[in-house]
């Protein structure tokens, strides 16, 4: 009998292999195209990209509802009664959904809420962890899980680079200046998850296969991170060679499981195609 189920929701990237593997809920966010709105994870990520090139507009993304969640949590303890629930959210300071996910908790006292202040394969690797880790302890009170979910969140380190800042200057991020200056000088800013937020730290120059190497490499030593495993992720249009390079450079700094994991629609909004990540835990 399952006693704890983790719920995401798809800004994670949890994808529906390691979903079913693991038994977690992914509960849909949303992107809109104009009028049309879709839920993240149903449609193919190269409708975001083509919708980009024949608009140059972008679509926008938005976080569950309530109504989501309320579907979610009740279908789950309808086929679980006595199961607890552990809702492990994506950046509560980038989207809505953790408070739609609080809302729907209302008079569900079987729910558990922790906001991981991570997206994408940050939120992935948390989310996994866990789930290895109530696999191994089956008998893990709720109490026990949130509070080793914490410390799992309070580890958690990720960062990605951008192929070039189009998308961002389309999603009101940066300047057209800037965009236009990055593309002449081969620049690319590394974003970093930092209390939840997006922030642009440090910029790398040249091109993306070498550059990925560099941000592997440094990310990993800036925060020595565990070398147990590490979450590569990428858009849609990441090129084999720079996928081969920062596996490469990976390797090379001694990560003794590498994991790869494509985005969906939300973070390909905001990140463009072709743009690469990683995640890992600093070390205790």
């Amino acid at each position: 009998m399952k006693q704890i189920i983790l719920v995401a929701e798809t800004g994670s990237d949890v994808n529906a292999q390691l979903a079913a593997e693991y038994g977690i809920k992914i509960v849909p966010m949303h992107v809109s195209f104009d009028t049309e709105i879709l839920d993240d994870g149903a449609f193919p990520v190269e409708k975001i990209v083509d919708y980009y090139h024949t608009t140059g507009k972008l679509p926008k993304t938005s976080g569950c509802t309530p109504k989501d969640f309320e579907q979610a949590f009740d279908a789950l303890h309808t086929e679980y009664p006595d199961a607890q629930l552990l809702y492990l959210a994506y950046s509560a300071v980038t989207t809505c959904s953790c408070q739609s996910a609080v809302i729907a908790s209302e008079h569900r006292d079987y729910v558990t809420i922790l906001d991981t202040k991570q997206v994408s394969m940050g939120q992935c690797n948390v989310v996994i962890t866990m789930a290895e880790l109530l696999q191994e302890h089956p008998d893990m009170t709720i109490k026990e899980a949130a509070m080793a979910a914490e410390k799992l969140i309070s580890r958690a380190k990720m960062c990605f680079l951008p192929d070039n800042l189009d998308f961002l200057r389309a999603g009101g991020r940066v300047s057209n200046v800037a965009a236009l200056g990055a593309r002449i000088l081969s620049l690319h800013p590394c974003i970093e998850v930092l209390d939840g937020r997006l922030v642009a730290t440090k910029k790398y120059r040249g091109k993306m296969c070498k550059v990925a190497a560099q941000m592997v490499t440094e990310y990993a030593e800036k925060y020595d991170l565990d070398k147990e495993c590490l979450w590569l992720g990428y858009t849609v249009g990441l090129s084999e060679a720079v996928q081969k390079s920062a596996e490469e450079a990976a390797k090379e700094c001694g990560f003794k499981k590498i994991r790869w994991i494509r985005a969906n629609g939300v973070i390909t909004t905001h990140g463009g195609p072709a743009a690469l990540g990683m995640a890992g835990f600093s070390k205790e």
